[in-house]
């Protein structure tokens, strides 16, 4: 069984597009593979009275084993904002424990987890805990997502240094051409391949629109290695 934590360099930088790239590439591979996504916020209601999130639906079409909302989105916010900020509004307070619980859950049920954070690597949970500090509860290794955009090398350096510093595994990163209008993509690459201390485990093609999870999956399925899966 593998797990890995998906971070971003900042929010809307692709982290859905590219968790469901890689468990549909595993689902293609044989695998059973499964999306966590432990807080989210910018939820709406469904009829069935549960607070949906586009994220963990999309992670659920992606990848094939089939469970409880609960155990891959225990925490679930009405108001698209900071985690920190929505759990406050909603008199929540996070609980890593209960969080452990769920993974390892669907760690026994699935042979890869893929656990899609909330903003990027610091985004605050309260006053004190962070996402990074959720990536090191549950002691897994890292793959960040590097939206190619105007800033992000300074980004993706700073955080890449970041979890570096924090003690964490960082096991590889995706490229995702969210500004089809960037000038200099092919050099900004070239630069983050030779300076972030991890592989590229793949280039996300520029989707348009708001980048839907859900849309071109099939052009992505081998661009993740099979070494993930072990």
């Amino acid at each position: 069984m593998n797990g890995y934590f998906i971070t971003g360099t900042d929010t809307e930088v692709g982290k859905t597009v590219a968790t469901c790239a890689m468990l549909r590439a595993a689902v293609s591979a044989g695998y059973r593979a499964v999306g966590m996504k432990p807080l989210a916020a910018g939820c709406a209601l469904n009829p069935m009275g549960w607070l949906d999130n586009e994220d963990v639906l999309a992670h659920a079409a992606a990848g094939n084993v089939a469970v409880g909302r609960e155990l891959v989105n225990p925490y679930a916010f009405y108001p698209p904002i900071s985690p920190h900020l929505a759990a406050r509004a909603a008199g929540v307070d996070i609980d890593f424990p209960l969080i452990r619980r769920c993974y390892d859950e669907l760690a026994g049920q699935a042979d890869l987890v893929l656990v899609e954070g909330a903003g990027g690597w610091l985004a605050p949970l309260d006053d004190s805990r962070s996402m990074a500090d959720l990536a090191i509860d549950l002691g897994l290794p890292v793959i960040l997502v590097v939206g190619l955009r105007l800033g992000c090398l300074n980004h993706a350096m700073l955080t890449a240094q970041a979890i570096r510093a924090a003690g964490v595994e960082l096991a590889g990163w995706v490229a995702n051409c969210v500004d089809p209008d960037m000038l200099s993509p092919a050099d900004n690459l070239a630069y983050l391949k030779q300076q972030l201390p991890a592989p590229l485990l793949g280039l996300v093609p520029h989707l348009g629109g708001e980048q839907k999870a859900e849309s071109n999956q099939e052009q992505m399925l081998d661009f993740i290695p099979k070494t993930l899966i072990k």
